[in-house]
């Protein structure tokens, strides 16, 4: 086990960064461009947005509240999107009881605030992303459950978070602010620790045999 703490995920297709102000050209261009599939995702719209999203996710990760990082394509070096690692949740097990751990170190963990330029969608390197990040925490953190969730009217995203191979734990209704400014009902989904050998065997042949890779 070891402690949350900044750090670089790297595989074949890409390359998750700790984001940065470097990252924003890049990531400026892809908020700028076709945004049809952003619908009912939170994605910044200008350099302003682009900014405050980087200065809130900076100010999360110092607290300890998230790790936020740029999705880089390796074949071009460049941030095609973002994802983080947040609800970093960390239980009030008593020292010494079967589910205590080293300070820093979650028992659970989200993987959210993802988006991607329309061209890295559903390929090899958002799937990969999704191995990268899931081997981190099962198999680093060792966290027990991994939470994902998104607009319960977002049958885009929900289908690919199921391809992903998490289960569907049920909706949260008017849970939170939605990106089209009504109340959003969220729809919930996790896997477990028990059952990322086979969702990591599955997407590993995914990648494997270059079949289309989950979407965001």
């Amino acid at each position: 086990m070891e402690p949350v703490r900044p750090i670089v995920l790297e595989g074949r297709h890409v390359r998750l960064e700790p984001l940065a102000e470097r990252h924003l050209p890049a990531l400026l261009r892809v908020v700028q461009g076709p945004r049809e599939t952003f619908a009912i995702t939170w994605v910044p719209q200008d350099e302003a947005g682009l900014r405050g999203y980087l200065a809130t996710a900076l100010e999360e990760q110092r607290r300890g509240q998230s790790l936020p990082f740029a999705t880089v394509d390796r074949r071009s070096g460049e941030a095609v999107g973002s994802t983080r690692f947040m609800t970093i949740d960390v239980w009030a097990a008593e020292p010494g009881s079967r589910l205590a751990r080293p300070p820093g170190v979650p028992h659970g963990v989200e993987i959210g605030h993802t988006w991607l330029s329309p061209t890295a969608q559903r390929t090899a390197l958002n799937t990969e992303a999704k191995v990268l990040m899931l081997g981190h925490a099962f198999d680093r953190w060792e966290v027990l459950r991994v939470t994902l969730k998104t607009d319960a009217r977002n049958a885009r995203s929900r289908a690919a978070i199921e391809r992903l191979g998490a289960r569907f734990d049920g909706i949260l209704r008017a849970a939170m602010l939605a990106a089209d400014g009504g109340p959003r009902d969220t729809a919930y989904y996790s896997i477990l620790a028990g059952e990322w050998p086979e969702v990591r065997g599955r997407l590993e042949a995914r990648l494997a045999r270059g079949a289309p890779g989950v979407a965001t």
